[in-house]
């Protein structure tokens, strides 16, 4: 197996996501704005949500995907229907986010009280439902059969995901290939819907949507991936919500699911942390201390920066530009990522 050292020396330098998203500022400035406009409502209290949601922030990694495949694949610049799609993106990541949240009686997004534990479940629920009713009608004024279909499936992977990922809440001996389907329905699919529906917005080719379709998966398992390595490395403050959270939420992601195979002994820490809901006295630093000791993180390192190199390779039927530089460099950043 090769070293975290070599994985890394074939990576493109990383570059901070604001430079990366330079190239498109007018348009996310555009979609903002779109956002926010689409988010209005006669209905005071949705209004009040709307741009309390829109506010919180985020990386809009969703949206400048959509935007940066459709001008690689040919789109010209200033298409209204690239920023109305990245907008309904953007939107439909928002509303599953609220939803996750609920789920997963989470207090903190983005550095700021969830929707739901500032306004209460019920407000939330109906809020994610509004926003994916809002996305769906926005998305209707393509008028594209073909796009409706890649949102809907999308939309019924996520929901699929999350549901699959609620009766597995608990148990440890969940194995590598229900993590990766569970993680390819709730993150990879979005990205893949991204870049594909940015490829058929361009007017792009059978060969060139099916590339950027895998670019998108591949790089959302990337992505998803370093997330789950952020939960166990990063702090609260850079991380937006608390760190730990998913093994208090029962939920076993990779790297626990390979230091239980290393060191079956673990398992007995992983069910006394779910089962009391807390980390004890040093049970947290005991399960980075191991991972450390395992090599677990790196390999889950190498492992993210794999799909990564394979994102990087689905680009090669795009023509040489500064958009396909950039979903180049994205590749980089999220698996480089402290947040």
């Amino acid at each position: 197996m090769q070293t975290l050292a070599q994985a890394q020396e074939k990576r493109l330098p990383s570059t901070a996501a604001g430079q990366i998203f330079a190239l498109i500022k007018p348009e996310m400035e555009r979609v903002e704005a779109e956002f926010a406009r689409r988010a209005q409502s006669n209905v005071q209290v949705i209004n009040y949500l709307g741009e309390y949601l829109r506010a919180s922030g985020g990386k809009r990694v969703r949206p400048a995907l959509l935007i940066m495949a459709s001008y690689a694949a040919g789109a010209q610049a200033r298409d209204e229907n690239v920023i109305r799609m990245a907008t309904v993106m953007e939107m439909l990541h928002t509303a599953t986010l609220v939803h996750d949240d609920i789920i997963d009686n989470a207090e903190l997004r983005r550095s700021r009280p969830s929707v739901n534990s500032r306004f209460g479940n019920q407000t939330a629920v109906l809020m994610g439902d509004w926003l994916y009713m809002s996305a769906f009608e926005t998305a209707l004024e393509e008028r594209s059969l073909e796009i409706l279909d890649i949102l809907t499936n999308l939309t019924r992977k996520m929901t699929e995901g999350e549901l699959i990922q609620l009766t597995m809440a608990g148990k440890t001996d969940i194995d590598q290939d229900q993590y990766f389907d569970i993680l390819r329905r709730k993150t990879a699919y979005l990205f893949a819907g991204c870049c594909e529906i940015g490829a058929i917005l361009a007017g792009a080719d059978a060969a060139t949507q099916s590339a950027l379709r895998e670019y998108g998966m591949n790089l959302g398992i990337a992505f998803q991936l370093a997330d789950d390595l952020l939960d166990f490395t990063a702090n609260e403050y850079d991380l937006g919500k608390a760190s730990g959270a998913d093994l208090l939420e029962g939920k076993i992601t990779l790297p626990l699911i390979l230091l239980m195979n290393d060191e079956p002994g673990v398992r007995s820490i992983v069910q006394d942390i779910m089962h009391s809901g807390t980390y004890g006295k040093n049970s947290k630093q005991q399960l980075l201390e191991k991972l450390t000791e395992h090599g677990t993180l790196d390999k889950i390192r190498i492992t993210a920066l794999g799909y990564a190199a394979n994102a990087r390779k689905n680009l090669d039927v795009l023509p040489k530009t500064e958009y396909r530089s950039a979903l180049d460099e994205i590749s980089g950043f999220v698996v480089g990522r402290k947040s």
